[in-house]
């Protein structure tokens, strides 16, 4: 059997309410609010966290044997980005990685991808991994409506949770939404012409294409999970389609995060599927210059799966802070420039990136052989014993550690963000020492004794080139 056999997503903690955004333009607000990633956070962070969320309750992560990445905002053009997130998700360095891009469907198109690698038998399982956080005119509905977030699915044949049944894929070449490469901002055509024409039209023609072809009419659905560039064009393709709003149609979040790209549909896919039973049904379908559509078949192995799950897609909206202005959003975009933090004037070595690589991007320190003392950021000489070179390379990135002393920096940060909170805490049985700058949190909620966990960040652009390392963020 084939199919899905773990799932993920992440949404960033800040929240920017949409009146916020729309009384600065002295417009109507839309309903809701829309997900902001913090100013250190990009696709491929927002990526590692969906795919450790994913990796928590499924096979080891040196089993994983391909990686794939989808995203239409990868921040790296000429450079493969899912090696990256491959390496901070701690993978065997034989693990196949891909990029998928260039349309808000390359996550499905992805997932397609790894469906066909494990049943061609070239992969054992497959990780697909979308994030976006693609950046709309100021003063349009799209600016209310993006939002930033990634979902991640894990393709297999061992534990499957709901079995890959069909699917079916179609493109309709039309100019509706698209980016040039000197774009910072989304493009579109006329709204109704890309609804009816584009939107509207594919999605129905695929769905009901795939649903003839395997005799399956709406009342078998359980859910259905619809890409959407808002919600009412959600509903309306629904009820077209002859499915129930309130029971059938999952929440794709449009009005708590909005709309996240080729992200959105996985991260509905894994709500759908936390909130499944055995033998439910679940359609999915994805936009994107064409359409892919799925159909799965949810196991028994599901309530294993829902017992061991680290963080559901409704806990994690549970816990979103707000961000208070809209200026502070558009320096996090990168749209108001901002003064850099003095650490970070700095400029970075890529021969010492890649020598420290191992503690950098996948989050090692050492362990000695001769007396067991944990050292972070790997060490040659321990500093318990003084013993050299006699130590085993240890992960740090899943630990849980305990806040023991900590400093508010008035003069290191951004002009958007200037307080830094340079932390040490205490991880694992020999409390062994981290010293990291404090994410996700506001200087005053800071204390000794505070439980954190790692997370993987954008430290700062230097040499021009996106600096990758490991920061500390409160348990939530």
């Amino acid at each position: 059997m084939i199919g899905i056999t773990g799932c993920g997503g992440y949404i960033p903690i800040y929240r920017l309410k949409r009146q916020i955004i729309a009384s600065s333009w002295r417009r109507r607000p839309l309903k809701g609010e829309r997900s902001v990633a913090n100013n250190d956070e990009d696709c491929i962070t927002m990526a590692v966290e969906a795919g450790r969320s994913c990796l928590h309750n499924v096979t080891g992560n040196k089993e994983v044997d391909a990686v794939y990445f989808a995203s239409t905002t990868s921040p790296y053009s000429e450079k493969m980005n899912a090696s990256i997130v491959a390496s901070a998700l701690d993978c065997g360095l034989d693990t196949l990685t891909a990029d998928f891009t260039n349309s808000v469907r390359a996550g499905t198109t992805a997932l397609r991808a790894a469906f066909d690698s494990v049943k061609a038998g070239s992969a054992t399982s497959a990780l697909v991994m979308a994030a976006d956080m693609r950046s709309a005119y100021p003063r349009s509905d799209e600016e209310q409506l993006f939002g930033d977030g990634s979902g991640a699915i894990m393709a297999g044949s061992n534990d499957v949770i709901a079995s890959f049944e069909s699917s079916l894929s179609v493109y309709n070449e039309l100019m509706d939404v698209w980016r040039n490469p000197e774009d910072t901002f989304v493009r579109s055509w006329e709204s109704r012409w890309v609804l009816t024409e584009g939107y509207h039209k594919t999605m129905k023609e695929a769905v009901a294409s795939l649903m003839e072809r395997e005799g399956t009419k709406p009342e078998n659905i359980s859910k259905a999970v619809l890409y959407a560039p808002d919600q009412r064009s959600q509903q309306k393709l629904a009820r077209e389609l002859g499915l129930d709003l309130q029971t059938q149609l999952q929440d794709c979040l449009i009005n708590d995060v909005g709309n996240i790209g080729s992200a959105q549909v996985l991260v509905g896919l894994t709500a759908s599927l936390e909130q499944s039973k055995p033998d439910d049904l679940i359609l999915v379908g994805s936009y994107g210059d064409g359409a892919d559509v799925f159909l799965f078949k949810v196991t028994k192995a599901i309530d294993g799966f829902k017992s061991k799950r680290k963080r559901s897609i409704k806990e994690i909206l549970a816990v979103g802070h707000e961000l208070d202005s809209y200026e502070k959003y558009l320096s996090y975009r990168g749209i108001l420039p901002t003064v850099p933090g003095e650490p970070f004037r700095l400029l970075p070595s890529a021969t010492s990136y890649w020598r420290s690589r191992k503690t950098i991007l996948r989050c090692y320190g050492s362990k000695c052989n001769n007396c067991g003392k944990e050292i972070f950021p790997i060490n040659r000489i321990c500093c318990n014993c003084n013993a050299k070179d006699d130590y085993m390379e240890e992960p740090f990135s899943d630990r849980v550690g305990t806040v023991i002393t900590f400093s508010l920096d008035n003069l290191a940060g951004r002009s958007d963000d200037p307080v830094v909170i340079q932390t040490i805490a205490e991880f694992g049985n020999q409390k062994a020492r981290v010293y990291a700058m404090m994410t996700d949190c506001s200087p005053d909620e800071v204390k000794v004794g505070m439980e954190v966990e790692l997370t993987f960040r954008n430290l700062w652009e230097g040499a021009n080139f996106h600096n990758y390392f490991w920061k500390m963020r409160p348990v939530r």
